[in-house]
């Protein structure tokens, strides 16, 4: 969340950055619970104040009956004061964090401009299957079954698929784990409060969250959350930072609002696996470590032999928490694109610099060896979004037969003996 005082004093620079963020927020409501909350609390400390010097003497009569009407008055003043803190806080949670002056500033979510290009698209010399025909030749995926146990949106994977769903999760945890990464699996649930605060919404019609009723709990969406729940309420010592985790997760997302987007298959689904990066650091490492997540994408998908290319999120595309956020999109020949054509790119990870706007909502801080606090920024990076990435895989690897040419950097993860022979 954003710093209540920054607010105040950047008020034109706050409202300016939610029209350009798509973001609905009465900033000067904001502003006014925030006058509202400070005004009382000061009357409420003079009252207590007045209770603690009458409750060092003996009153008289007339004080008796000033005393009982402070008492009454402080009563409901800490009721008010309740009920502005809660919608303050529940509207402040809504503000987005500030931009990057790097990002374009943008109404438009698809203004977003391309930075780098690797690798040009294959064009094949027989018409291309997109994944959900390979996955009906070679008996991949099961949708039919899966809808009678869960419902539509989830599936079962078998066979070869299986595999190579789990060479990439190995695959990709060991290059992160080679830049200094240290790997965790972490919770699949998070309480409701932290996703929050994470710049996160668990509720209302558009939430991607599943919430369990009658719990404070939910199905996190990704490991960013419990990554970035990790140290909430402790001071971090500075000299120890950066401090980089990878974790393994299942992922839960309703999709909400996501029926006219592309949804074919397995690429947009309700549950899946994903590895993801995190990193806690200064403030002026930030930008270095932004570069490093990216990097690491890129070095993953340089070595799956996929095309790709790197796309800077303008304003309007940015989620609440991210101040700046890189995308590498690959190339997909089995998806349709604008002029309903076959092949388009598609997002494959995300990197983003979140700077202190999660630390602030959670608490985190570091501190220096001269004994200086401050909030540490906090950054995110997809290391796999593993069916994704193996759409990316067998759509642009597939032969004329429909056999899938394995990545070279993939074959010390898969056990070939165990698997079909159609990866060559």
């Amino acid at each position: 969340m954003l710093d209540l005082k920054y607010i105040r004093e950047n008020l034109s620079e706050v409202k300016e950055n939610c029209h350009y963020r798509l973001a609905q927020v009465d900033i000067d409501h904001l502003v006014e619970l925030d006058e509202q909350r400070r005004s009382l609390q000061q009357e409420l400390d003079e009252q207590r104040a007045k209770r603690n010097v009458w409750s060092k003497q003996k009153p008289t009569t007339e004080q008796i009956v000033e005393i009982k009407a402070n008492n009454q008055a402080i009563k409901e003043g800490e009721e008010r004061l309740v009920k502005i803190i809660e919608e303050l806080d529940s509207l402040l949670l809504t503000v987005p964090n500030q931009t990057d002056a790097a990002v374009v500033r943008s109404l438009n979510e698809e203004d977003n401009p391309v930075l780098e290009e690797f690798g040009q698209p294959l064009e094949f010399a027989f018409e291309p299957k997109d994944h959900l025909a390979l996955a009906e030749q070679w008996n991949w995926l099961d949708f039919e079954r899966a809808a009678k146990v869960a419902g539509a949106k989830f599936y079962y994977t078998s066979n070869d698929l299986v595999w190579l769903e789990l060479a990439l999760i190995q695959y990709s945890l060991a290059i992160i784990a080679k830049h200094g990464f240290q790997v965790m699996t972490t919770p699949d649930l998070a309480k409701t409060s932290v996703i929050e605060r994470l710049g996160y919404n668990p509720r209302g019609q558009s939430t991607q969250i599943y919430n369990l009723e009658g719990h404070d709990l939910s199905l996190i969406g990704t490991a960013e959350i419990t990554l970035g729940g990790y140290y909430q309420d402790e001071i971090l010592k500075g000299d120890k930072l950066p401090l980089r985790y990878a974790a393994l997760s299942q992922c839960f997302r309703t999709e909400a609002g996501s029926y006219s987007k592309f949804a074919k298959g397995i690429f947009r689904v309700h549950q899946f696996n994903k590895v993801e990066m995190f990193v806690y650091c200064r403030p002026e490492d930030s930008a270095k470590e932004h570069q490093l997540l990216l990097e690491i994408e890129k070095e993953i998908f340089s070595g799956l032999e996929v095309p790709f290319r790197i796309i800077d999120h303008c304003t309007a595309d940015l989620g609440a928490p991210s101040a700046r956020t890189f995308d590498l999109e690959a190339w997909l020949p089995g998806k349709p694109n604008k002029e309903d054509q076959l092949g388009d790119w598609a997002e494959m990870t995300s990197a983003s610099n979140c700077t202190d706007y999660q630390a602030r909502g959670l608490d985190i801080k570091y501190q220096t060896a001269d004994g200086k606090k401050g909030l540490v920024y906090t950054l995110n990076g997809t290391g796999l979004a593993l069916p994704r990435a193996m759409i990316a895989i067998v759509e642009n690897h597939q032969q004329a037969d429909g056999r899938i040419k394995l990545p070279v950097a993939l074959k010390p993860f898969i056990p070939l003996e165990l698997s079909s022979m159609f990866f060559i």
